[in-house]
């Protein structure tokens, strides 16, 4: 059961039918109190316009790397730019690489192999990157590299620059790069994007265009970063760009996933887009998902459509395995402040996704071990109120390698230390995560009536898209509604059709995963109902309806 926060208590009577007075609670509701923040989130700044300074992003450090760049490209020097193998990480790689490559031919990109190389910048693969490629001068990372100490101090030694581009929290110390470019205000296709716009400008001289810009919201919305301030403005630009992308690597992926051009928002690339890419990174290698995007035949780029998509219904078998395997493993009855579970039949390709689905299923944080036989891979994912690379770090002597963010790390263990790591990692945990903090929660904007429930008020609700973390769909509620019809749809009978109506205003309504609740609405007089306001359009006819987030009955 979830419990509802309101979060404003304004009296639904005194706005009623005010569409302005409830979109200014909707803007206050996202810390947004001032004019100034009210029009930046409602008309955010162009990404070509966002200043280093309002990234906190070094302007000397900027400088210095497009100086380094500059005389790469003038010597024809041999430059590497080294990616991650996530979608946030592929799209940086294509959106720098495009960008020197059309500098200079020497330019190279390169993901690690995950199961071989790992994550970020390390000793070995810049090892492989030298035998490869005896003439690299110069490594540019992007999201990656703000902890890679021994894969930096390795090309110093082979005579190698190393350029750092990453969004991901520093360590205690940091890599001796020639440049840092480090920001967490945006992620690392934003910040590969803001150093490709800075690098054009300084070459050219002329303004940036918005090329790639498809690529950084990709990257931004698929990283599940906050969709405010510079983040919003990657998200909501550079999905109008997706929308008219001539990529042929897109296009094609569009057609695998049936995905209509012009309709797509975070929706389609959280759910679509970003877990093709990510699928050949988790069970194979990320360098076709870089190939897809940069593409320029056609036919090729269907064929990597295709082997992408192949590839993503795979690793929804594998999830499904581990997530079985997983949840038996799982004690509901004494279930702990934390789950953390081991197995050597866990892929280390998807143990993320799994720890994603135990946090979702469990409402715990979640740590999910591949184990090997001398080391072994951690994936971890949190919940709101508990910061779980904070928490990680306080044990850093335990593990070998690893980063992240407070809501989702990575990390590699030694297998023998599994044990004594899960009981002092639980033991903290416990003193920070209260039953409060593990109580499910359903934040509501505020409470309406289905009066205030308008054209006007849904047109008005358009301009809080992209919606996403940090600026979640508009939430609203309403009391002792009449549910007038009721029924089951979809497979396993797992959603309800509803008509639901409060004084004389009725509207349909969705209820997806509430199946389970049917018998009970039969005999239910009235209900309380929280719901996003969304705009349905069916055989040509356009109509409000309500999308159900939490149904209360009265015995609640």
């Amino acid at each position: 059961m979830k419990k509802w926060e309101v979060l404003s208590q304004s009296s639904a009577i005194s706005y009623q039918s005010s569409v302005d007075s409830i979109i200014d609670i909707l803007l206050k509701n996202r810390g947004l109190k001032t004019r100034k923040q009210k029009e930046e989130f409602l008309k955010p700044t162009p990404p070509e316009k966002i200043t280093l300074k309002s990234l906190k992003i070094s302007d000397v450090s900027v400088k210095k790397a497009i100086s380094r760049i500059k005389k790469a490209v003038k010597n024809k020097e041999r430059i590497i730019v080294y990616g991650d193998y996530d979608a946030d990480g592929v799209c940086a790689t294509a959106i720098l690489w495009e960008t020197l490559y059309s500098l200079s031919k020497k330019a190279l990109p390169y993901i690690p192999e995950r199961f071989s190389e790992g994550y970020g910048l390390n000793a070995g693969s810049v090892e492989n990157i030298k035998s490869q490629n005896p003439d690299v001068k110069l490594i540019i990372t992007v999201d990656n590299g703000i902890v890679a100490y021994d894969g930096v101090k390795k090309a110093n030694e082979l005579g190698i620059d190393v350029i750092i581009t990453d969004h991901h929290l520093k360590g205690k110390k940091l890599p001796r790069a020639l440049a840092i470019i480090h920001t967490t205000e945006i992620g690392g296709a934003g910040l590969a994007w803001i150093l490709s716009r800075e690098l054009k400008s300084a070459i050219r001289h002329k303004p940036s265009d918005i090329s790639s810009l498809e690529l950084a919201a990709i990257g931004t919305i698929s990283d599940q970063l906050p969709l405010v301030g510079a983040n919003r403005s990657f998200a909501k630009y550079g999905l109008e760009v997706l929308n008219k992308t001539k990529r042929p690597g897109l296009l094609a992926l569009f057609e695998e996933a049936a995905i209509e051009k012009g309709s797509i928002g975070t929706y389609q690339v959280n759910f679509m887009i970003a877990p093709r890419l990510n699928a050949m990174g988790r069970l194979e290698h990320a360098i076709d998902s870089l190939r897809l995007l940069c593409i320029k035949g056609r036919g090729k780029a269907q064929v990597l459509a295709r082997l992408l998509g192949k590839t993503n219904r795979q690793r929804q078998k594998v999830v499904g395995e581990v997530l079985l395997h997983a949840s038996k493993s799982v004690d509901e009855k004494n279930l702990g402040s934390v789950i953390i579970l081991a197995h050597e039949s866990y892929h280390e390709g998807v143990i993320g996704l799994a720890a994603s689905r135990l946090v979702e299923r469990f409402y715990r944080p979640a740590i999910v071990l591949s184990k090997g036989d001398e080391y072994s891979k951690a994936s971890a994912r949190s919940i709101s109120g508990f910061n779980i690379i904070e928490t990680l770090r306080k044990m850093e002597d335990m593990w070998v390698e690893g980063g992240g963010h407070p809501m989702a790390a990575g990390f590699t263990i030694e297998t023998s230390k599994i044990e004594v790591f899960s009981e002092k990692f639980s033991k903290a945990a416990d003193s920070i995560l209260t039953n409060d903090l593990l109580t499910r929660r359903l934040k509501i904007d505020l409470e309406v009536d289905f009066s205030q429930l308008n054209w006007k008020l849904e047109n008005a609700l358009e301009d809080f898209e992209p919606a996403g973390i940090g600026n979640p769909t508009p939430t609203f509620a309403t009391k002792e509604v009449t549910v007038l019809n009721s029924r089951v749809v979809g497979r396993d009978a797992k959603h309800i059709k509803l008509v639901l109506q409060k004084d004389d205003k009725t509207f349909d309504a969705i209820a997806f995963g509430f199946g389970y609740l049917y018998p009970k609405l039969m005999t239910a007089e009235t209900v309380d109902v929280a719901y996003n306001l969304m705009e349905n359009e069916w055989m040509g006819e356009k109509k409000l309806e309500l999308r159900v987030k939490d149904i209360k009955l009265g015995e609640q």
